[in-house]
């Protein structure tokens, strides 16, 4: 009962820390960790101690999809170096640092449990740092950068936390094993994983597009991480890059293979799923923290000098995340400053193709094989001319380091004979909770500091009304034919009209959509229904138009979304107008 009355207030206080902090200026996750560190204190609580593979197992999945399949593949695609950088080699050079300088301050521990930590403490969490990007309005170039990173960091993190524990029992030192071992291992756990991941996300994307029930897909849709990290996991690859390549996979198939419904349904549900689980997780970080101190040895290491170590990694974190961006930052100026001269090559290696048409039906699918190729290569550059990241972004980018939900949990999954464990975890946590309070909680200052700027609003909405056009132009064309039938039905000519003035007013009108009255089904044949299937049609139209475009990478990520949130609405208008039709038929 206790333990119940605990959650309940859990629950209370993440909907409580959502709804004042953005009225406080902070954000959620340091609210929480405060509350729960505050918790901690108060004299006869229940403790609260939880397995790391609770949250590993039974936490991690399921958040790191929710994540994943928002990401827009695009742009994961455009800033994938960046990321690479950021999630494997930076991850991997942390952990070795201080590691390392652990290993020379603690003379009981081997090296290869110094690295261990260091492989603990050195991922970045997805959550902390998004959070606050977007409610400051960040480039969207540099968000896409953070959730990457995000998403990618603990598979390099947790396989060399593998890699060191093996090692730390094979051996007293463990650096050759690691040196080795890290880097087949790695590579062999990212391919298996990549591969079951895809593999699970075709399957799962074949199921639910055969599912008709927004509720049967979402319930389907939460077992999917599950299916996709447990697999992975048995067979000694990354169930963290299994599920973001599901994810990925499934995020990206979603706009083709599901219903407008089924993606408004999954699109909410996950929402709050992943609300109440990552903010738990912070939560449940500072809620710890009394656990974790009750439990240290003082013979081994004091609280206080543990707790100074945890800052000293954390000063260490932070310097080395800035040696590596603004190398980072200057290489991607560079790639903006030269895409202008790429582009140029580009077009006229165009020109050239287009120059050789008429050759043949083979010839002519190839060349437009090499065209298309080629204008999304170009659309690749005008997005990294329009969205390149300067000092301003270097500030941000190298101090938004924040540790979250893989420090918490792999901590404590440490072998509980390594010297110093509760000291190390101790560590891990303060390094946890010092980069939250301290990097989360100056961010929007170091954001509003810096005077950097997200998209342009004006910008934006001429983007939104460009694209909506395109697609209403495609749209309107299924209603330029002479004679317009519907399932060999010829359609009145006012409907034809009704349906034109709201495929043109979408585009006309951004900004807002056109709310069109819910109307009772009569006849089968009759207007309402002939508008019904006539303007399904224009939406069928406009969708490939909208596809087609997302291939292309012809519009920011962000204008995409928001068009396919306007056809989606639509297209589930009339899905629930033909239900309540047939329900009542």
């Amino acid at each position: 009962m206790d333990y119940a009355l605990v959650a309940i207030a859990g629950v209370v206080a993440i909907v409580a820390a959502a709804a004042w902090g953005p009225r406080l200026g902070v954000a959620a996750p340091l609210i929480l960790v405060v509350l729960g560190v505050g918790y901690s204190l108060i004299p006869g609580v229940p403790p609260i101690d939880v397995e790391p593979d609770i949250i590993l197992l039974g936490v991690l999945p399921p958040l790191l999809y929710a994540a994943a399949i928002t990401v827009p593949l695009v742009d994961f695609r455009r800033n994938l170096s960046t990321i690479s950088v950021l999630s494997v080699i930076l991850v991997v050079a942390s952990a070795l640092v201080t590691g390392f300088v652990l290993f020379m301050l603690l003379p009981d521990l081997n090296l290869a449990a110094a690295i261990a930590l260091g492989a603990v403490i050195s991922p970045t969490d997805v959550v902390a740092a998004t959070s606050i990007a977007k409610r400051m309005g960040l480039p969207a170039r540099l968000v896409s950068i953070l959730e990457g990173e995000g998403l990618v960091n603990d598979a390099t993190a947790l396989v060399l936390l593998r890699t060191a524990i093996a090692a730390t029992a094979a051996t007293a030192s463990g650096a050759d094993v690691i040196a080795w071992n890290a880097i087949g291992q790695f590579f062999y756990a990212v391919l298996v994983a990549i591969a079951i991941g895809v593999v699970v996300g075709v399957a799962a994307v074949w199921v639910r597009k055969r599912l008709d029930n927004p509720m049967l897909d979402t319930a389907i849709s939460f077992a999917v991480p599950f299916i996709a990290f447990i697999p992975a996991e048995e067979l000694h690859g990354s169930g963290v890059i299994s599920v973001v390549a599901a994810g990925l996979y499934s995020g990206h198939q979603s706009a083709k293979a599901f219903s407008a419904q089924s993606r408004i349904s999954e699109r909410f549900n996950w929402r709050t799923l992943q609300f109440v689980l990552e903010n738990g997780v912070f939560l449940l970080m500072g809620a710890q923290i009394s656990t974790i101190i009750v439990d240290v040895n003082e013979d081994k290491l004091p609280v206080h000098q543990a707790v100074q170590l945890g800052l000293l990694m954390t000063v260490i974190l932070i310097v080395i995340r800035y040696v590596f961006v603004w190398p980072l930052v200057f290489v991607m100026r560079r790639q903006a400053q030269r895409a202008e001269e790429q582009d140029s090559m580009l077009a006229r290696t165009l020109d050239r193709v287009q120059g050789m048409a008429g050759r043949g039906d083979r010839f002519e699918r190839r060349r437009a094989g090499v065209e298309r190729r080629i204008d999304r290569r170009r659309n690749d550059l005008a997005q990294l001319q329009a969205e390149g990241l300067g000092w301003r972004g270097g500030v941000v980018l190298g101090w938004a380091g924040m540790r979250g939900v893989v420090t918490l949990a792999a901590a404590q999954s440490l072998p509980r004979n390594t010297p110093y464990y509760e000291q190390l975890v101790l560590i891990a946590f303060t390094v946890a909770i010092a980069t939250l309070l301290l990097q989360g909680g100056t961010l929007p200052w170091i954001i509003r500091w810096t005077g950097i700027r997200g998209s342009d609003r004006v910008a934006d909405r001429r983007e939104l009304a460009a694209l909506l056009e395109e697609m209403s132009i495609a749209g309107v064309a299924v209603l330029d034919r002479d004679e317009v039938e519907v399932e060999g039905v010829e359609v009145d000519a006012d409907v034809v009209q009704r349906v034109r003035d709201d495929t043109l007013l979408a585009a006309q009108s951004a900004w807002e959509r056109a709310e069109h009255a819910d109307q009772e089904d009569g006849l089968a044949n009759s207007p309402h229904q002939q508008y019904r299937s006539l303007r399904r049609e224009v939406l069928i139209a406009e969708r490939a138009v909208l596809l087609d475009a997302r291939s292309r990478g012809a519009y920011p990520s962000r204008i995409l979304q928001r068009a396919q949130s306007l056809l989606d609405l639509e297209e589930a208008r009339l899905q629930q107008i033909d239900t309540g039709g047939r329900a009542e038929e």
